[in-house]
């Protein structure tokens, strides 16, 4: 039982670790490290070495995993996820534009609950290979049931292969694909958890102004106290990220603070 996860923790790892040496030698669009944790919280010339940094600390940390059972690799593992928990939620909180680079540029999606929930059941499970009485490579060679249900809580949890999917179909980025009308759009924000919490607060349920910035579609409404809220939808996903921000129209010259709440 103790045993039975360390596979899925290798594997992840080592595709961690992967992508994101791919993501900073492909190089991408111009400004993606820096829409990417953990380099979104570094100064720009620090972004691309941190993603390498963590990307060899999932390599070391897989290779314990697989070959050893020295207990450093395996606390060290639960330090590691413990402490992207903690990145992510700070990402959540302070860049709710960005997302958690966890596989490289395919990880560009807004930090949400899945993200943050699916570090937590990787803390958890790397608590558990701590009283494994065997390396991983035996657990790896003959997985159990309990490695097939845990991988599949971990999918459930990745929005990265929903963004997969729509690379194969559409075989471009978010920012260069068509997508979704401004009334489905709209729909969609008034399905959302933040639409809820401040509709009482505006005079009208139709925005005055609409545009699309990249992978988002931002809309104004009017709020009683004659400030401008601003709802912003991540373009992708049925139930997509939401983010909220009331500008005063007395500093125009100043830049909204977006609340990090999502749907």
């Amino acid at each position: 039982m103790f045993d039975s996860q360390m596979p899925i923790l290798i594997v992840l790892l080592v595709m961690g670790a992967g992508a994101k040496v791919v993501t900073v030698y492909r190089g991408g669009e111009p400004g993606t490290l820096s829409r990417l944790g953990p380099a979104v919280l570094m100064p720009g010339r620090m972004q691309a070495p941190s993603l390498l940094v963590c990307a060899v600390v999932e390599l070391v940390l897989a290779g314990g995993l697989l070959f050893a059972t020295a207990p450093i690799f395996r606390w060290g593992t639960v330090g590691f996820f413990a402490m992207c928990t903690y990145v992510l939620v700070e990402l959540r909180r302070r860049r709710p534009d960005a997302g958690c680079g966890c596989f490289g540029e395919v990880s560009s999606a807004p930090v949400g609950i899945r993200s943050i929930g699916r570090t937590v059941v990787l803390t958890g499970m790397s608590a558990l290979s701590v009283a494994a009485p065997a390396s991983g490579w035996a657990a790896t060679v003959h997985p159990t049931w309990l490695t097939a249900a845990g991988l599949a809580v971990i999918a459930l949890l990745s929005p990265e292969i929903e963004e997969l999917v729509d690379r194969v179909r559409y075989r471009a980025p978010c920012e260069q694909r068509p997508g979704p009308t401004e009334q489905v759009m709209l729909s969609r924000l008034r399905s959302s958890g933040p639409w809820r919490a401040h509709q009482e607060a505006l005079t009208s349920p139709e925005p005055y102004d609409s545009w699309r910035e990249l992978c988002w579609r931002f809309f104004v409404f009017t709020g009683r106290d004659q400030d401008d809220v601003v709802f912003a939808v991540h373009l992708s996903g049925r139930r997509p990220a939401v983010r909220v921000a009331v500008v005063s129209n007395d500093d125009s010259d100043s830049l909204p603070e977006y609340t990090p709440v999502s749907a």
